[in-house]
């Protein structure tokens, strides 16, 4: 009946395109230079984010669209960047630069420069401020000034005017679209006439992240909501054939997911004395300072007794593999808690993680938190598999894709040399 029900959705965002297809318009207008013209222009790019799709999910055989798009093209299992959360991998996705480079070090961050500001994923009015994302350069404001057109569905930074420019198309964020609504708006982004029509898109799933932190990893419900973005991606793949359109597309995902072990849970509070330090936030990695007077006792305990469960380490002492520690949005201290574990803060009700769920944010090297890469379409060999890298790579190659010098960028394209048709 679910299905009968979605399907229907689809097909009536198909024939009133008009009611979802609308774009919001750009907060600034970007002049276009060396136009090329559309005969010229790269097969379209098609940029798919499934949040929290663990590198090994794809194995479960219960993916069979992306299974086949693995086979035909390339796949690896990517590495994302510390630390390894929603909003700074993404827009590590699309500037190839790390976190503490882009400036979006964490899901909730704080900037010494506004200190009575909180960046958090409900505060809508910093999700759209550009001061919090400006330090990035998403792909989108170079293609857009090179004459090429991106549309983008929900992709974290989107909504910004990120150096006064947003995507030529773009959504205001909406959870409960319906997965055919999402694939329907794509394909109407292709149906517009050329000269308007998008050269890239961006389309993002958050159902498998979600079922992840809610069931965990290995739960009926993630395998429900891989199935269920699978058959929408066959959705899309059938509409691009339908329509005769040849799409390079790249799938990716921010991160993993590992089981919650609940005998790892830390509570803060347990550990500091009330007054003695400024938490930014709980979680897999939290970042605080100590409050002054009390520098040598919250060292005493984070640090030099190294309590259970968790790693702490000065910001000036981050493991170099991390690529972390320098932004002046990094707190004094930072922990991160042992795969599985978490960092809880104090709060009024005693809140605690379900001990069920599941959550990501760990070390970016732990196999559980390895995200997926999946590539297919006229610009890949087909039956590639790549060793895992570093998804900083990512941006040198949908800048190739689509034919445009990248930005200077902390990672490389070549680890993807074996994939590209010459």
């Amino acid at each position: 009946m679910r299905k009968q029900i979605l399907g229907a959705i689809a097909l009536i965002m198909m024939g009133l395109g008009a009611c979802v297809s609308k774009p919001q318009a750009p907060v600034a207008t970007v002049e276009a230079t060396n136009e090329r013209p559309t005969s010229e222009k790269p097969a379209p790019l098609i940029l798919i984010s499934i949040d929290g799709f663990r590198a090994d999910y794809l194995d479960r055989g219960i993916t069979p669209n992306l299974k086949a798009l693995a086979d035909s093209g390339a796949r690896a299992a990517m590495r994302p960047s510390f630390p390894s959360l929603t909003f700074p991998n993404h827009y590590t996705l699309v500037t190839g630069l790390r976190p503490d480079h882009h400036g979006i070090i964490g899901n909730t961050m704080r900037d010494p420069r506004r200190p009575d500001e909180r960046f958090r994923l409900a505060n809508r009015e910093a999700v759209i401020d550009r001061f919090w994302w400006d330090d990035g350069k998403p792909f989108w404001i170079t293609a857009q000034a090179k004459g090429l057109k991106v549309a983008a569905m929900f992709w974290p930074g989107s909504e910004a005017d990120i150096r006064g420019v947003r995507p030529t198309y773009w959504m205001t964020y909406d959870e409960e679209m319906p997965h055919p609504a999402r694939v329907a708006q794509v394909l109407n982004w292709l149906d517009m006439p050329v000269a308007e029509r998008p050269d890239a898109i961006s389309l993002y799933y958050s159902s498998v992240d979600h079922e992840g932190h809610d069931y965990g990893p290995d739960s009926p419900e993630v395998n429900a909501a891989l199935a269920d973005v699978d058959q929408s991606v066959g959705q899309l793949i059938d509409g691009l054939k339908s329509r005769g359109i040849t799409a390079n597309i790249v799938i990716v995902s921010d991160h993993g997911m590992a089981k919650h072990q609940p005998e790892t849970f830390v509570r803060i509070a347990d550990l500091l004395p009330e007054g003695s330090y400024d938490l930014v936030a709980g979680g897999q990695v939290v970042m605080l300072d100590p409050k002054p007077g009390h520098e040598a006792q919250v060292n005493d305990i984070l640090i030099r007794h190294k309590p259970a469960h968790m790693t702490c380490w000065p910001r000036e002492k981050i493991p170099a593999r991390y690529h972390f520690g320098k932004h002046i949005r990094v707190r004094k201290i930072v922990c991160m808690a042992d795969v599985g574990g978490y960092i809880v803060a104090p709060s009024r009700d005693n809140w605690m993680p379900k001990p069920e769920g599941g959550s990501h944010g760990y070390d970016p090297y732990d196999p559980h938190m390895q995200a997926t890469f999946i590539a297919s379409g006229p610009a890949f060999k087909s039956g590639v598999r790549l060793n895992t890298f570093d998804n900083v790579d990512v941006y040198g190659l949908i800048m190739e894709l689509l034919d445009l010098k990248p930005e200077p960028y902390d990672g490389t394209a070549k680890v993807f040399r074996p994939a590209l048709k010459d």
